[in-house]
């Protein structure tokens, strides 16, 4: 016998004490849990045909069928008044550019001093502080 048959053979019966070995702790397969229902099949096929015609309560968008009225205690116009007045307003979440005209502010410091002071930065003079 050459080196390759004698590690298959000793494989070989490894493997089958493995078998074994597992075959003594093997456990033993009982089904299924046994049905234990008190429901007759008339009950369980009435509950079903009316589970099938009731509505979807997990449906939504288009498949969630009409939406609900609500009734509401404002008038039309109330609510039209209100609507008109909010687009009229100031958008108070508005930032930046979408916040619309900045407010004028007065300054204290005279136009020719500003003036005065920018042609001095643009020659490269030193600003007086």
């Amino acid at each position: 016998m050459n080196t390759k048959q004698r590690i298959a053979a000793l494989c070989a019966i490894a493997f089958a004490m493995l078998g074994a070995a597992g075959a003594v702790h093997a456990e033993t397969y009982e089904g299924v849990h046994p049905i234990t229902s008190s429901v007759s099949r008339a009950d369980v096929r009435a509950e079903a045909v009316a589970a099938a015609r009731a509505d979807n309560p997990y449906a939504d968008g288009a498949s969630a069928g009409p939406a609900p009225v609500i009734a509401s205690s404002a008038s039309r116009a109330a609510v039209r008044a209100e609507a008109v007045a909010a687009a009229h307003n100031d958008n108070p979440y508005a930032e930046a550019a979408s916040s619309g005209v900045a407010p004028m502010v007065a300054s204290t410091v005279d136009r020719a001093t500003v003036r005065a002071a920018a042609r001095a930065a643009a020659r490269g003079d030193a600003l007086p502080l």
